[in-house]
């Protein structure tokens, strides 16, 4: 299994996080472990850094990469990191210097054609990060035309969500679908032509996308540990969340905006009456990109923001 020991952004996340000696980190999604090596590496032997995956392949791999460094600081959790709270109580912290999200998919998740994420090669129709989650064959299969039609419009912004989603249930009143590459030849019978030749973006694209976000609640975890991470924040403590695809960041824009504001009470209220006080201090107006020699070596690295907040 091939892991990508340098993830997206790598650099700017560590240059915000700011992690100093004996500091505790918390990387919410270890997935090739890039981050939490940098962070094990930069607080040293008095510092921890908890890791914490769904994929169980994501944390053998780690196990490996620990061992081959000699780095005795950092604590592997087999979780949700929508479990925040919970994790951190198990684990006896009360406040952490800093929490790092990166919300894309690893390296090997993508490459590994037993867990249907990519549409390059065929293979089983399995997105699922876990045992717990929804079974992505039985959305295909199971759910109404409807039903299918909003996941594909809401999670992929999909412009042909609608005859996708008809030609998924005519297509399985004739067998079962359950395998990436069935799924494919039907998105490529239900769009144009022009959208099938497309340079720039796969025709697919969008629909796995969105059949992968709903099959792991992906958006409802998110939103879930968001509170719990400023919350186990110490102050001054950073937030660090690298999002590939507007949903996430559009939801992780509204969240740091509204917190670092004072009082949430509609414009025309003479006086406020919420008692909201801001929690943190967003450190990046502007979101953080990619430099074009990263995007040259990692083309995934294109569409990745990172957005960048302060506890007060």
């Amino acid at each position: 299994m091939t892991y990508q020991h340098t993830p997206v952004l790598l650099k700017e996340v560590v240059e915000h996080l700011q992690p100093q000696k004996g500091q505790t980190y918390i990387d919410g999604t270890l997935g090739g472990g890039g981050y939490t090596l940098a962070l094990a590496q930069a607080v040293g032997k008095k510092g921890k850094v908890i890791s914490i995956d769904l994929d169980q392949q994501a944390l053998d791999h780690a196990e490996a990469l620990i061992k081959e460094h000699g780095l005795g600081n950092i604590t592997l959790v087999h979780d949700n990191f929508a479990n925040l709270t919970t994790i951190a109580q198990e684990l006896g912290l009360k406040q952490v210097a800093g929490i790092v999200l990166d919300l894309g998919l690893s390296s090997a998740q993508l490459a590994d054609t037993n867990r249907g994420f990519a549409f390059q090669k065929d293979g089983p129709l399995d997105m699922a990060f876990g045992p717990s989650f929804i079974s992505t064959t039985n959305i295909v299969n199971r759910y109404q035309a409807d039903k299918i039609q909003e996941i594909i419009k809401n999670y992929g912004e999909e412009r042909y969500a609608r005859s996708i989603a008809h030609k998924i249930v005519e297509q399985r009143k004739l067998s079962p679908i359950t395998t990436t590459g069935q799924l494919v030849d039907i998105i490529a019978s239900a769009v144009p032509g022009a959208y099938r030749r497309n340079k720039h973006l796969h025709f697919a694209t969008r629909t796995f996308q969105a059949l992968r976000i709903a099959t792991n609640q992906e958006l409802d975890n998110l939103a879930k540990v968001l509170p719990q991470a400023l919350q186990l924040l110490a102050p001054q403590g950073r937030l660090a969340i690298v999002s590939f695809h507007s949903l996430e960041d559009r939801l992780v824009k509204r969240f740091l905006q509204q917190a670092s504001k004072d009082c949430l009470c509609p414009p025309q209220a003479p006086v406020c009456r919420c008692g909201h006080q801001a929690e943190v201090k967003i450190i990046n107006k502007k979101v953080i990109i990619a430099g074009e020699e990263e995007i040259a070596n990692n083309p995934r690295a294109r569409s990745a923001k990172l957005r960048v907040a302060e506890k007060i």
